[in-house]
């Protein structure tokens, strides 16, 4: 099992910046995808990005290229999802997850965090 926590949510005004980050704890070893989705109000949890955590191969949603980025800190079995230019369309409460996985996409995420507001005002 693999326990994740998300920090770094908050209230922005449209075209700012906020970084999420999710550390990884547990049984991580086993760990091959990490992503990001979110959940407006009245929505399904759609994807946001996720990335490789051996060869740090990225995947984005288009909603969101070029303004997010995914990254990862092996030392620190932590994730980030750097979020610039965002837009009212973008609040949402964003969860972190991982799968073991071995091929993309995978078939489900297995380990899943909290959850974190991110609320972009116009």
């Amino acid at each position: 099992q693999v326990q994740l926590v998300e920090s770094g949510g908050g209230l922005v005004q449209a075209g700012g910046s906020l970084r999420l980050s999710c550390a990884a704890s547990g049984r991580f070893f086993s760990t091959r995808y990490m992503g990001w989705f979110r959940q407006a109000p009245g929505t399904e949890r759609e994807f946001v990005a996720a990335i490789g955590w051996n060869a740090g191969t990225t995947y984005y949603a288009d909603s969101v290229k070029g303004r997010f980025t995914i990254s990862r800190d092996n030392a620190k079995n932590t994730v980030y999802l750097q979020m610039n230019s965002l837009k009212p369309e973008d609040t949402a409460v964003y969860y972190c997850a991982a799968t073991q996985r071995t091929t993309w996409p995978p078939a489900d995420f297995s380990s899943w965090g909290q959850g974190t507001q991110v609320t972009v005002s116009s």
